[in-house]
């Protein structure tokens, strides 16, 4: 067992799709592609790439059946950013519970934060999860996170509906 860190987690949601206006496409060669059925190896280095600096740990705890089943799902879709020809952020929408599609993981790579992707890819994914037609779009966020995380999922819209204390277990790698 690794060591545990006391988080609060932060739910959020949007009940109606939001009006983000346009975003400029960024000053470098980007494209976002939906990876479909990816191989458990490509999503853990995806996983790892973005969540290392977050202690992102519940994927890592699944075995690579147990993670097949959710990543190759046909309600749950695996968006890349690419930046110049390289993967440089994730995001994991899981709409497999009716009415809901859920930003399950997203984030960037660490070498790509700070140069005006975050808000470009955040708005395609919100956009690609709202083109499922759900009620509602949600996600949650803890305070592992990057700082700048729920102040920016607010001002796209998102509005808290819940708040809880946990933990997080560290898992020796």
């Amino acid at each position: 067992m690794g060591r545990r860190i006391d988080v609060t987690i932060t739910y959020l949601e949007q009940r109606a799709r939001p009006v983000l206006g346009t975003t400029s496409r960024p000053p470098l060669k980007v494209a976002i592609l939906r990876a479909e059925r990816p191989p458990v190896h490509f999503y853990r280095y995806l996983y790892a790439l973005v969540g290392a600096p977050y202690k992102w740990v519940s994927r890592k705890k699944l075995s690579d059946a147990e993670l097949e089943t959710i990543i190759h799902d046909p309600s749950v879709y695996l968006y890349v950013l690419y930046v110049g020809g390289v993967p440089g952020g994730m995001a994991e929408v899981d709409a497999r519970v009716d009415g809901i599609a859920e930003i399950k993981f997203f984030g960037l790579a660490p070498d790509f934060i700070g140069v005006g992707l975050g808000r470009y890819f955040l708005t395609n994914v919100i956009d690609l999860a709202w083109a499922l037609s759900p009620k509602s779009v949600r996600l949650e966020t803890c305070t592992l996170d990057h700082p700048a995380a729920l102040p920016l999922y607010q001002k796209f819209g998102f509005t808290v509906f819940d708040q809880r204390k946990g933990q997080v277990e560290l898992l020796d790698d």
